[in-house]
């Protein structure tokens, strides 16, 4: 099981969970968490311990986030193309994903994990050169992720799951690449 998958069940993400969280709202909604959270850990420099009230919210924001916006009507988007590449990846020890993209989402996460630590040194040394440098890498990285997920999607577009989770090829998305 890849760490990813184990992420997910540890979040408790069931078939709803990720059709409610294709929801582009749902996406759209996360984005700011990495930010806020580190504006939240921040903040105990002016109000000390009333900080952990709006980190113990956007934790908790985190996770029922997947669970409280409805199914999305159309999967011809954005955001929604993401949540079901970030599944396909997830899976990929069960089924393969394309050989161009089992290695730059990779190095991409550990990119964000990599700027996620430089941001807690810099969230717990008060360094706002490291803090924004370790945010600006973890969010980049994330981002650029999510949308090496749109193209894994459109490159599997006729994959059984996708077919399952309502995904249709012909909603749209980047075109496949050729491999000529």
């Amino acid at each position: 099981m890849t760490i990813e998958a184990r992420i997910a069940r540890l979040h408790r993400m069931d078939d709803a969970a990720w059709a409610r969280h294709a929801n582009p709202w749902s996406v759209w909604t996360r984005v700011p968490i990495l930010p806020l959270l580190a504006l939240a850990i921040w903040s105990r420099v002016w109000i000390g311990w009333w900080a952990l009230l709006p980190v113990v919210l956007l934790v908790g924001w985190t996770w029922i986030n997947p669970r409280v916006f409805p199914p999305p009507p159309s999967l011809d988007n954005w955001g929604s193309r993401a949540v079901l590449g970030e599944r396909l990846w997830l899976m990929r020890d069960q089924v393969p994903v394309p050989p161009r993209h089992r290695r730059l989402p990779t190095m991409l996460n550990a990119v964000a994990g990599a700027g996620g630590a430089v941001l807690v040194g810099g969230l717990a040394w008060l360094s706002p050169t490291a803090a924004l440098t370790g945010f600006a890498t973890a969010f980049l990285a994330k981002i650029w992720f999510l949308d090496r997920m749109n193209w894994l999607v459109a490159d599997m577009a006729e994959d059984p799951r996708l077919l399952s989770w309502g995904y249709r090829a012909a909603q749209g998305g980047p075109p496949p690449i050729r491999q000529d």
